[in-house]
């Protein structure tokens, strides 16, 4: 909720009109068919493949021009083809890659700092976005972490599901690493979007409370705190079944950063914040 109201606030001319609305559209396809996904198997998984880089193309149609979002069209073209030869892995790829996104957002930020400042701020981000997960591939933390220990195993057995929701098929040496890395992109992105943003960019929120009045803060903050409450309840009662559903949900947020992701690279000084 915090991410969303946050994307919407700083780039809800972006979104606005048409283009949300299809953009609304093609990611509550993408919610149905991971809600789907349980029943219908591969059916599902294409359908959210397809509707995932038809996102992707829409946004470059928006964000980029010319050569650029030709270029961006060829690639998602090579990625869409890689993905639906490989299912299974596209999950885990933007499962991953959504992890690294908050990097764009307080590089963005950070525009905002004196020359000094700045880098050294980057250079922070840089560090955990990257370097930390990095270490953590290489083996950094195996000595604190085996398969089937700790709080994984009291939640749901012997850990078996959660870490392959995070792993690649196949590669059990890998599988541990991959889930720490995830667990700690995961809580930094949340220390992002829960507390630093709100605090760093109050004129953002702003923005989102003037273009929609009666999402006030305390309301957003009530469906926030009250969804999760919900999906606690239902992961810790099924936890197949609350992935399932926080994966649906989460479309929303991560599917509509796309677009402007890609408006922020090609063409950041349109986006500067005042």
């Amino acid at each position: 909720m915090l991410e969303l109201r946050y994307v919407l606030g700083r780039f809800g001319d972006l979104l606005a009109g048409r283009v949300g609305v299809l953009l609304v559209v093609l990611v509550t396809g993408i919610v149905l068919a991971r809600l789907a996904g349980a029943y219908v198997g591969v059916t599902a998984r294409t359908a959210e493949i397809l509707l995932g880089y038809t996102v992707l193309a829409a946004g470059a149609a928006v964000g980029l021009r010319g050569w650029a979002r030709l270029t961006a069209w060829a690639v998602l073209l090579g990625g869409a083809a890689a993905s639906l030869s490989h299912p299974a892995y596209h999950v885990v790829v933007l499962a991953h890659l959504h992890n690294l996104v908050p990097l764009v957002f307080l590089w963005d930020w950070s525009r905002r700092l004196a020359t000094p400042g700045r880098w050294a701020f980057r250079a922070v981000q840089v560090g955990w976005v990257l370097v930390v997960p990095a270490a953590i591939l290489l083996g950094a933390v195996d000595r604190w972490v085996h398969p089937g220990s700790g709080v994984v195993t009291g939640l749901v057995g012997d850990g078996s599901a959660v870490v392959a929701a995070s792993a690649w098929p196949g590669t059990p040496e890998l599988a541990v690493r991959m889930l720490v890395g995830f667990a700690f992109l995961q809580t930094m992105h949340y220390v992002v979007w829960v507390w630093f943003m709100p605090r760093a960019a109050p004129e953002v929120t702003a923005a989102f409370e003037a273009r929609w009045p009666a999402l006030t803060s305390r309301r957003v903050w009530a469906i926030g705190l009250g969804l999760g409450v919900l999906l606690a309840a239902l992961l810790l009662g099924d936890y197949g079944q609350g992935r399932t559903v926080y994966a649906a949900l989460a479309s929303y947020h991560a599917y509509l950063e796309f677009p402007v992701l890609l408006a922020l690279l090609a063409r950041p000084s349109r986006w500067r914040l005042r």
